[in-house]
């Protein structure tokens, strides 16, 4: 009896050694796998684990999975080799675990399923209230096929409800010019992006679009971006130990997770250079009324380039490639969550405020404000002092200088976490609240970048280990009549010569040009040495465009020498009066105009005055014209929000509208308090 039960206790461990042998095994081949999944991270150690791991499995398959034990003193081994099983498989479980967890988090960076949802528009005063009454009616949708809310989405919405068979669909180019046909009644509903509202509530004329509008259907689908974006495989096969360039974009959005369509409002958009092998950068950040071609309109016609925005990720990047002559490789996208979630995350930056600043928080709801002086700063006070640029002299300039700072400041924070539980809590928030095309794999090899910087770091009593080169955008403010707003808005014109520097510097560091010498420069010790921005110039030439003036209340006569002053040939309709209508709006650029500009004339009846009085009204009339102008100018202005236009006085001697180099926003802001 006591054999009997003896073997059986015999076969039980035997059980037990071969089962926890085979989770063992399991468990091994579980981190081993992990450990492959961190490729370029430390090659050497990683292959030294896995060959330890890989011994240990044999000696188990061979050893344990064989252990037929009859003798006591195995017997008593038994315990001990069980007890190695145990702690093996929960040695393996944890390195998988947290290799797991880690590539998990990582690779959730780059959201390769976006949910896109587009919205049917009408104007509120339309009789229509579901999709069933859409009948008759013109419909504007975009005619770029790869666009998802502009296209691809409207095109399944309007097969699914038959609204082919008795609506006429308009193909457009861009959802400014579908706006603004809707609201003059040319069309009576469009397709647009369900984050419309922040698209187009910061243009004149469109502040209440949310309460002006209604939506009939709306329509959500889960796509990969792959699948409409070249922009997302571009790169993929580029190693980040060669020199590359990111953009960086911030998003107007208050969710906690970017896993929806999140359109940048190309408010924030800073371009990046970074050699990995010097550890130098260069950072540009791009002023959002710059006025440059937009690549994914046809015939690329110039606009402010935070417009291109709206048409996703390939049209603003394409466009900024395009202007600036660089390739970039990767994009990071950050909410408003993102950014106050990661400053708390590193407990603070530490920033010089130079004067009081206050917005609403990252929930657009109470008002937070930091006092000047140099502090740390939280999230919600980080937040702040990125948004503002209402209160800066220098406006949107300001307001990019801020944001550099903060990301400067952030890089120093984190350069120095040495603790695994606040670097799991940097990685939780970024893998929520960023979004990026850069892969798993490259974002693994910034390993290396980073392993540089702590070398550096030790053989070196230098405060910045990554040299950062600050560039600037210079150019020229100006009204500018807009094609597809159909009306007249404030743009920032580059300067040329700044964009040729600012191209050099970035090919210089990307090691595309060799260095090319700006200048000498002498300094002396009495006198603290000011860094060179590349970019700021100063620069002989300015940068305008010729725009047509405003006839209306010229009589024939000075309305012939203001067009042959500008080389504009005009026809009239009518004889006698004064033009009370012109062919072509007053802002509108020079060189952009086909064919003669006509004017009308009042015909009046009344016999012209002497040459003397003639000249006298004519400077009356002149001096009326430039007040009722400037109230034109001034209303427009006033309404204005994020379109920041300058209130300027038109000059009939060349009607420019151009203000000084780097007056920008701040001309506005000016008007805003006025108002």
């Amino acid at each position: 009896m006591a054999k009997t039960t003896e073997k059986r206790e015999n076969k039980f461990f035997c059980f037990i050694i071969n089962l926890f042998s085979i989770i063992s095994i399991i468990c091994s081949t579980f981190a081993i796998y992990e450990i492959f999944l961190l490729s370029s991270i430390e090659d050497i150690i990683r292959y030294i684990i896995i060959g330890i791991l890989g011994v240990t499995d044999l000696f188990i398959i061979f050893k344990g999975l064989k252990y037929k034990t009859k003798k006591k003193k195995e017997k008593r081994k038994k315990g001990l080799f069980l007890g190695f099983l145990v702690f093996y498989s929960i040695l393996c479980l944890l390195i998988g675990g947290v290799i797991f967890y880690f590539y998990g988090k990582i690779d959730s960076l780059n959201k390769n399923v976006i949910t896109y949802t587009s919205d049917l528009l009408v104007m509120s005063s339309n009789p229509a209230n579901d999709i069933s009454d859409i009948k008759n009616m013109k419909i504007g949708k975009l005619k770029d096929k790869k666009s998802p809310e502009g296209n691809i989405i409207p095109q399944e919405i309007i097969k699914d409800n038959k609204l082919q068979d008795d609506n006429e669909i308009k193909d457009y180019d861009d959802y400014t010019s579908m706006l603004v046909d809707m609201y003059s009644n040319e069309i009576s509903a469009m397709f647009v992006s369900d984050s419309y509202v922040s698209m187009f509530s910061g243009i004149t004329g469109y502040e209440n679009i949310a309460t002006d509008t209604k939506v009939i259907i709306s329509k959500s689908k889960k796509m990969k971006k792959a699948a409409t974006s070249e922009i997302e495989t571009a790169s993929s096969g580029k190693n980040v130990t060669e020199p590359f360039t990111i953009l960086l974009m911030g998003i107007d959005s208050t969710d906690e997770v970017l896993t929806k369509n999140a359109i940048a409002n190309g408010d924030t958009l800073i371009l990046i250079t970074f050699n990995p092998k010097t550890l130098n950068a260069t950072m540009l950040s791009i002023p959002r009324d710059s006025y440059v071609p937009i690549a994914c309109w046809s015939g690329q016609p110039e606009n402010k380039i935070t417009h291109a925005a709206a048409y996703g990720n390939d049209c603003m990047i394409n466009t900024i490639e395009k202007y600036f002559d660089v390739n970039i490789d990767y994009y990071a996208k950050i909410n408003f969550k993102g950014l106050v979630k990661l400053v708390n995350a590193v407990d603070g930056v530490e920033i010089d405020v130079k004067q009081k600043l206050c917005t609403d928080n990252s929930n657009r709801e109470s008002e937070v404000c930091i006092q000047p002086g140099f502090q740390t700063l939280n999230g919600e006070q980080a937040l702040v002092y990125a948004r503002n640029r209402k209160a800066l002299a220098n406006g949107d300039f300001g307001r990019g200088q801020h944001q550099q700072e903060i990301i400067m400041a952030l890089v120093n924070k984190m350069k120095n976490i040495k603790d695994v539980t606040k670097f799991m809590e940097i990685l939780n928030t970024i893998s929520n609240s960023l979004d990026t095309n850069l892969t798993t794999k490259q974002i693994l090899s910034f390993y290396n970048v980073g392993k540089d910087i702590i070398k550096k770091s030790l053989s070196s009593d230098e405060a910045d280990l990554v040299n950062i080169q600050q560039l600037y955008l210079q150019g020229t403010g100006q009204m500018i009549y807009d094609e597809r707003a159909r009306m007249v808005l404030w743009d920032y014109i580059p300067n040329k010569n700044s964009q040729k520097d600012i191209i050099q510097a970035m090919k210089e560091n990307l090691e595309l040009k060799e260095h090319k010498d700006i200048g000498s420069f002498s300094f002396s010790i009495n006198k603290p040495y000011e860094k060179v921005i590349i970019g700021e110039g100063p620069y002989k030439n300015t940068f305008s465009y010729t725009l047509l003036p405003d006839f209306t209340g010229d009589t024939e006569s000075q309305a012939r020498a203001t067009a042959s002053r500008y080389g504009i040939s005009v026809s009239f309709v009518g004889s006698g009066g004064t033009v009370v209508k012109q062919s072509e709006p007053s802002g509108k650029r020079i060189d952009l105009m086909k064919g003669s500009l006509v004017l009308t004339l009042s015909n009046s009846s009344k016999k012209e005055k002497s040459t003397v009085d003639e000249k006298d009204n004519g400077l009356k009339e002149k001096s009326d014209k430039e007040t009722k102008k400037e109230e034109k100018n001034t209303s427009l202005e006033e309404d204005e929000k994020d379109e920041e236009p300058v209130n300027k006085k038109d000059d009939d001697s060349d009607n420019s509208n151009v203000s000084n180099d780097n007056n920008t926003s701040s001309d506005s802001d000016e008007n805003e308090k006025k108002s």
